[in-house]
């Protein structure tokens, strides 16, 4: 076997660890709580459902692998709730020495075009590295409303809340998208304020 090969597998063989990082969120079922990889192939199938909300700038096949290994490095480092107190300096490097590390799995040329990739997600300044984090957003979102509020009631979140820290980067790419998700949360925020 080459030694491309071999590194490709190995990566791979890594990357199928996403599947043990437990996330905050549960399924929408609310039966259990989801894992990244669960959540990597869900944000990707919302972004290919929903790239009709996308600006006309955007690339869905770029923003489709920003989504399928923006989370890799929770392998490392685990899941940071949004709605969790951390410190966001501290995470940030976490989350690169984990990048350093999984993406050197790879051949060079991959490692350096997804470790790019990875970084442009991060950065949230490109057109389609925007519309990824915004779908990245909502998908927890609709798995809160379809569980009943799932992670907002553990962490107490605000309607407030959930505008700041989730809802500007939703309408920052997809701003039709937030209006509609954001009429549809109301009626949760009002029978829990009721």
């Amino acid at each position: 076997m080459s030694d491309r090969l071999g590194r490709q597998l190995a990566f791979l063989a890594e990357a199928d660890r996403l599947k043990t990082v437990l996330r905050a969120n549960t399924l929408a079922d609310g039966s259990r709580r989801e894992n990244s990889g669960e959540h990597s192939w869900h944000v990707a199938l919302y972004a290919l459902i929903l790239a009709d909300q996308a600006g006309p700038d955007v690339r869905i096949d770029r923003v489709l692998r920003m989504l399928l290994i923006h989370d890799l490095v929770e392998i490392d480092c685990g899941d940071t709730p949004i709605h969790g107190s951390h410190d966001a300096a501290s995470v940030a490097a976490a989350e690169s020495a984990a990048a350093d590390r999984i993406f050197r799995l790879l051949p060079e040329d991959q490692a350096a075009e997804f470790r790019a990739l990875w970084e442009e997600f991060e950065a949230s300044l490109s057109p389609d590295a925007v519309f990824a984090k915004s779908i990245d957003r909502v998908q927890p979102v609709m798995q809160n409303l379809q569980s009943g509020g799932g992670t907002w009631k553990e962490f107490a979140v605000t309607s407030e809340q959930l505008d700041t820290r989730v809802g500007a980067k939703i309408a920052r790419g997809a701003p039709g998208l937030w209006a509609h998700v954001r009429a549809l949360t109301r009626t949760y925020f009002d029978r829990a304020a009721g």
